[in-house]
């Protein structure tokens, strides 16, 4: 088996769709970020909302790794407003999964910003831009069991998950209602 090789992008990507501009991470999007990650509705299916002092350090890792590799989790806009609505990115996981090493992608939107296919449409983006322009052979995804919107937006990117990966998630105790995870796999087409 090969070894896996974090691709860097240099310079950065640049990624935009009809609607959306994914971009770095500005000062500007620290209120609306930690007012996003405070709600507990956005945050369901996480074990809990987070504090203003791990959403700014949450904001400053997705910063750095961007200015480190080219990449990462970028801090995603409407093209029309300039009005932050959330992240979408690619990420490799810091932490034992089964399934590591890998590139996942990764998102969360504010309430205001879901069922208007921002999510989908911005995902597309950044897994077109994770085979073309980093030459990644897999993105994979994953979430909790119950989180079914998460999933919903996996398969119409065409992801497919295998039920006999679920797992159970290494950072959530035993008996908690979000340990068992599904894993999606899209390999580059």
């Amino acid at each position: 088996m090969e070894a896996f090789t974090v691709p860097v992008a240099v310079p950065p990507l640049n990624i935009t769709t009809p609607r959306l501009i994914l971009r770095q991470w500005q000062d500007a999007d620290a209120d609306p970020f930690a007012a996003m990650v405070a709600d507990p509705q956005v945050m369901e299916f996480f074990p809990s909302t987070m504090t203003r002092e791990k959403s700014d350090e949450m904001l400053m890792r997705c910063q750095n790794l961007i200015n480190e590799r080219g990449w990462g989790i970028w801090a995603v806009e409407l093209r029309d407003t300039g009005e932050f609505i959330g992240f979408v990115g690619l990420h490799t996981p810091g932490y034992d999964l089964p399934f590591v090493p890998c590139v996942e992608i990764a998102w969360r939107l504010k309430v205001d910003a879901w069922g208007q296919g921002f999510c989908t449409e911005a995902a597309r983006a950044v897994m077109d831009a994770g085979f073309t322009q980093l030459g990644l052979e897999e993105i994979v995804a994953y979430t909790a069991l119950p989180n079914v919107r998460s999933q919903a937006v996996m398969k119409k990117l065409g992801m497919v998950c295998d039920p006999q990966e679920n797992f159970m998630h290494p950072m959530l105790e035993e008996g908690h209602w979000l340990r068992e995870h599904c894993l999606y796999r899209l390999p580059r087409p």
